[in-house]
């Protein structure tokens, strides 16, 4: 809790800066006196850390294609997970429920980031932003977070659609029609709709 107290004080950048150096394993070495004075709560929640935090990471940033806010989604997802760890630490799959957190917290800020837009729009008119033909990125951003997920999850972390619906936290069937209408709106959106994808 002091390290979180400690970050809250800190800028944006310095907080991001913190992320980068904690998501770098070779940065997070523990002292051998260092270890003693943790408790294995800790050192477990500290080896989950190491091992999960650029994965989920890299899934984020691929969702987004922001790395800042990315980095700070993530960073706020292990925090939620350090406060809960007693708890979440004796799930199957701790794993899972971080990045559905993360992903809940992208889609958070990506409906925030599209209200945001209407509101302005209303107040500045300006010209619709459209994906060239090959903006795969610009087209995966345009998505509704469930699909923007699904795409992610599947194509790019090439994850099972079990795993999708468990990383979502939704059937199997509601991961299928994710995927299916993320695939139909992405040919739509990269002027493929007669190639069948």
């Amino acid at each position: 809790m002091a390290v979180r107290a400690q970050a809250a004080h800190l800028s944006p950048s310095r907080r991001v800066e913190i992320g980068r150096a904690q998501s770098r394993p070779s940065d997070v070495a523990i002292c051998p006196g260092m270890a003693d004075s943790m408790t294995e709560a800790a050192l477990d929640y500290t080896a989950f850390f190491r091992d999960e935090f650029s994965p989920v990471l890299r899934t984020i940033e691929l969702m987004l294609r922001d790395r800042g806010r990315a980095e700070e989604i993530t960073q706020e997802a292990f925090v939620q997970l350090y406060l809960n760890w007693s708890k979440i630490s004796r799930y199957e799959r701790p794993d899972a429920w971080v990045r559905r957190v993360a992903i809940r917290l992208m889609m958070r800020s990506v409906r925030r980031d599209r209200l945001w837009r209407l509101v302005r729009a209303g107040l500045i008119p300006s010209a619709p932003d459209r994906p060239t033909r090959y903006d795969l990125a610009g087209a995966i951003r345009q998505l509704s977070g469930g699909q923007r997920g699904a795409i992610v999850l599947h194509y790019y972390e090439d994850r099972p659609v079990s795993e999708v619906a468990v990383i979502l936290g939704c059937s199997e069937s509601t991961a299928r029609v994710q995927l299916h209408r993320g695939r139909k709106r992405l040919a739509q959106l990269l002027g493929e709709e007669d190639d069948g994808i």
